[in-house]
């Protein structure tokens, strides 16, 4: 089977132990062609290339900047993009047949490609959903369904419903996508849509109680109290006004230490806190190399998830899985309408609050200190392997393509 897998963001070699690798190298292993199309922006002032990589084909194609710019700016290389994609598959993949394409959210705007490939080959179309668009937008006040930003609002949605409509199979991260898309979307017929997680190739990525002091002491992190670490993007998402007001209600605490680190739009804001208050008990860091976080991860007691509470999509961020790989268990501070507090809960891997909640935040975190989180780190990663392996999401995806060749 020859395989075209379709994403916004750039991927810098297939041998990298992310979400969408892993699951490619996972169809490699089982013997089919894997193609990929994906972003090469602007600000790297490179052109598109075709690059031959373990096993896969790898496009690279120069857009617009749709990361870390304003807003026009990634509007206008949003809209472009499609064209973008579609002239340079006819390019480099004129002669290559696709049995199936694979794509993820975000962007919607790939619609038209993923049109122009199933009508030229016939191909069978998967959509990883990863991002519900253009609701999440407006849900953090980003667009709005009123005024001049409700005819960007509209122009998206009507992108959105392109895209579930070309889809043969929409993969949704968790049920409560599953139940999102389809209140909100009657047209969509219920067998369209199943679960197939956020996965990754799983790996034992804990550290020994000797790795982890020699870790703590190189980033100067203290070896007497519980850490909770927040790795990832630092943005709008991620609620940072009220990260910071948790923050604050614990600087007298003694038992615990919070460890952030990443980058995103919002960094400022947490940088500025930090170094106006100089809180003892927090330590701010900009994004590390993979291995060098994923080895301070392992160090750290606790990961934590931050999403604002005015969504109303069920987000499932896949950060969760790098803390589950870890061992260490997960505090989710979320708003009401995701799944992922749910299923940490109910899984017996961690702890759930709401995120316009400082007091049960707090009262969380008392019992993190309190707690022998071993047995919960283990779980986490027992949950991990039974849920979360990219060999689960490839069997689905298989299924999915059985049936429609029966």
């Amino acid at each position: 089977m020859k395989l075209l897998f379709l994403t916004l963001g750039d991927m810098p070699s297939i041998k990298h132990h992310e979400i969408y690798p892993d699951l490619l190298r996972e169809f490699i292993k089982n013997g089919h062609e894997v193609y990929v199309a994906c972003a090469r922006e602007r600000r790297y002032n490179l052109p598109t290339e075709l690059f031959e990589e373990a096993g896969a084909k790898l496009l690279k194609i120069h857009v617009g900047n749709i990361t870390k710019t304003n807003i026009i700016e990634k509007g206008i290389s949003t809209v472009l993009i499609g064209q973008q994609y579609k002239v340079a598959i006819k390019k480099y993949f004129s002669n290559v047949k696709f049995d199936l394409v694979m794509y993820s959210t975000p962007p919607i705007t790939l619609a038209g490609v993923v049109e122009y490939v199933k009508k030229r080959d016939d191909a069978k179309t998967y959509l990883l959903l990863k991002d519900i668009f253009p609701q999440n937008a407006v849900d953090i006040g980003v667009l709005s369904k009123k005024g001049i930003k409700g005819i960007i609002y509209r122009f998206f949605r009507r992108k959105e419903k392109k895209l579930y409509a070309i889809s043969d199979r929409i993969g949704c991260m968790s049920q409560a996508n599953v139940n999102y898309i389809i209140e909100h979307n009657p047209e969509i017929e219920l067998q369209k849509v199943e679960v197939c997680p956020n996965s990754i190739e799983v790996f034992d990525k804990s550290v020994s109680e000797e790795e982890k002091i020699v870790i703590r002491n190189k980033y100067n992190i203290p070896l007497d109290k519980k850490v909770l670490v927040y790795g990832g993007n630092l943005g709008k998402p991620q609620g940072i006004d009220f990260l910071i007001e948790c923050l604050r209600s614990l600087e007298k605490n003694e038992e615990v230490f919070f460890l952030i680190v990443g980058d995103g739009t919002e960094y400022p804001k947490i940088e500025k806190y930090v170094c106006d208050e100089k809180p003892h008990d927090v330590c701010l860091m900009k994004s590390l190399p993979k291995e060098d976080y994923d080895l301070m991860v392992g160090a750290c007691d606790v990961g934590m998830i931050f999403l604002d509470h005015r969504f109303t999509i069920p987000n499932f961020p896949s950060r969760i899985l790098s803390y589950m790989q870890a061992k260490i268990p997960v505090l989710a501070v979320t708003d009401s309408n995701t799944d992922i507090g749910q299923v940490i809960v109910k899984g017996s891997f961690g702890w759930w609050c709401e995120s316009n909640d400082v007091g049960m935040f707090a009262k969380n975190v008392k019992i993190i200190a309190e707690s022998d989180l071993k047995e919960k780190g283990e779980l986490s990663y027992q949950y991990l392997n039974r849920h979360y392996s990219t060999k689960s999401s490839y069997m689905i995806i298989q299924k999915f393509l059985r049936g429609s060749n029966e």
